[in-house]
């Protein structure tokens, strides 16, 4: 029988082992043998078996019943399976976008303690994107847009397209979560890990819930954004 949450119908769990074996180019996830599909009917099949073994920890957690929204990794893959290759220039135009107006080059303009912090925490990155990436982003004081360079947003661009589709879903996904070009390339070339490139991208709102304390509904919003990174850096370790 199936489980209704929220409005929605979640099969029980059907099989009993989940494996993963090699399968053509890649390795395939299995459920008591047989590969789980796709929306569009593709089979789960990954480039590594690093990222196979991620998404078949998904499958095997779910009972009784499957619940895919708590199966990030499965629905990345989906999406990188069957969405990504017809729409990669969108996608990383998307990065680029985010690299325009990056969350790293919006500092503060008070308190003075904050825009220390921003400064501290962030120009590292910054630095680490121009030397090392090739992608120069000028910071601000305050919110008003500023334009980046076209160069640097090409760039930004030129990095997304060298990734495979497993990647470019991944870090599409990494800069929507944290509001960041830079901080999604740190993540998925290992620069920062999940936890800290969360952190890093709240600095604003951690530095208000010192002054005033941390709302409930806030708090469990943080902890999926949260889980959400983490899980995003073993997908990029598991590439």
């Amino acid at each position: 029988m199936a489980a209704r949450e929220d409005g929605v119908q979640h099969p029980r769990r059907f099989y009993t082992a989940v494996t993963v074996a090699p399968s053509g180019r890649g390795y395939a996830v299995r459920l008591d043998g047989r590969m789980p599909k796709a929306p569009g009917g593709t089979p789960l099949v990954l480039p590594t078996q690093g990222l196979a073994s991620l998404a078949a920890g998904e499958w095997d957690a779910q009972n009784p019943h499957i619940v895919m929204v708590s199966m990030p990794a499965v629905r990345l893959a989906y999406t990188a399976l069957e969405k990504i290759a017809a729409v990669r220039e969108a996608v990383a135009d998307e990065v680029a976008r985010y690299a325009g107006s990056d969350l790293l080059c919006y500092r503060a303009e008070a308190p003075r303690e904050l825009a220390a912090e921003q400064t501290a925490a962030w120009d590292p990155l910054l630095d680490w994107a121009r030397t090392e990436l090739g992608v120069t982003l000028e910071p601000t004081v305050g919110i008003i847009h500023r334009q980046q360079s076209a160069d640097a947003l090409a760039r930004a661009r030129a990095l997304a397209l060298d990734l495979d589709d497993f990647g470019l879903a991944a870090l599409a996904h990494a800069a929507g979560l944290l509001g960041s070009a830079v901080l999604a390339l740190a993540l998925q070339r290992g620069r920062v890990s999940g936890e800290q490139a969360h952190d890093l991208s709240r600095l604003d709102e951690a530095f208000q819930e010192r002054l005033w304390g941390v709302d409930g509904e806030a708090a469990i919003r943080t902890e999926g954004r949260l889980a959400e990174a983490l899980w995003l850096e073993r997908w990029f370790r598991a590439l």
